[in-house]
C-alpha cells in the first residue's frame, strides 16, 4: 500500500466519540509527524472543521481515486 502523504484523503477506521467522529468519516491529512502519525482534519459538507486530531496510520485508510492497475 502507498504511504500516506500530505493532503491525502483518508477514512477513519474506528469511532472516536469524544471528537464526535464515526468510523468511515472522511478527512484530509494536514500535517505529518512521522511515517506513522498524522494530523487529520475532518470537516462538514460546508467545509467547517469538525475536528483536527492526531491519528496513527493504523486508524486510517488512504482513499484512492484512480486504479493503480490501469
Amino acid at each position: 500500500m502507498e504511504k500516506i502523504q500530505l493532503l491525502d484523503t483518508v477514512a477513519l477506521l474506528k469511532n472516536i466519540p469524544e471528537e464526535k467522529l464515526t468510523k468511515g468519516q472522511v478527512g484530509t491529512i494536514v500535517d505529518i509527524f512521522d511515517t506513522q502519525h498524522f494530523e487529520v482534519e475532518f470537516a462538514d459538507k460546508n467545509g467547517q472543521t469538525i475536528a483536527l486530531i492526531a491519528l496513527s496510520s493504523k486508524e486510517l485508510l488512504k482513499l484512492v481515486h484512480e486504479s493503480i492497475y490501469a
